[in-house]
């Protein structure tokens, strides 16, 4: 079966920094799900979720090979139903913390460095409460998202990929 990676946990828990490395190494497509999720003209308000799946699907269809990371379990979902492997980084909300802090800036996020670091505070407080919560983006919604595959997963509780196989 080709390589199609889902990575997903909690903000700052590694997703994009993984991602990145295996589309490096593997030739794999690379898919942020942020860039779907909002919308371009007002990068605070997400976008209808039917367009994010079209635009999701329509990825998938045009690469053979990739690695889709979020943190979005209503599109997750779609992408996981196609996916060889599921990887949930999940290395604990302190981690998590350290990590944002350290995020170099993301220009297909932000319009500057300055503009990102006002954000910080409330990732910060938003990253906390990732076991808390009971959203799509939540360590619940994961959970069953991880649990409910029947396929390869991996679940990794450190930045040094220390994983828990299955």
């Amino acid at each position: 079966m080709a390589n199609k990676i889902v990575i997903f946990g909690n903000s700052g828990s590694g997703k994009s920094t993984h991602a990145r490395e295996l589309e490096r190494e593997g030739g794999l497509g690379y898919l942020d799900l942020d860039t779907l999720a909002w919308q371009k003209d007002a990068p605070t308000s997400r976008r209808p979720i039917a367009d994010s799946l079209q635009d999701l699907e329509s990825f998938m269809a045009a690469n053979g090979t990739w690695v889709i990371e979020g943190c979005y379990s209503s599109l997750l979902g779609a992408a996981i139903r196609q996916c060889s492997q599921l990887r949930f980084l999940n290395p604990g909300a302190d981690q998590c913390v350290e990590n944002c802090r350290a995020r170099p800036w993301e220009p297909h996020k932000y319009e500057s460095p300055e503009e990102q670091d006002k954000n910080l505070a409330m990732l910060i407080e938003w990253v906390r409460s990732y076991d808390s919560r009971a959203d799509e983006f939540s360590l619940q919604a994961h959970r069953q998202l991880y649990d409910s595959f029947d396929g390869v997963k991996i679940e990794y509780d450190s930045n040094t990929r220390d994983a828990n196989a299955n």
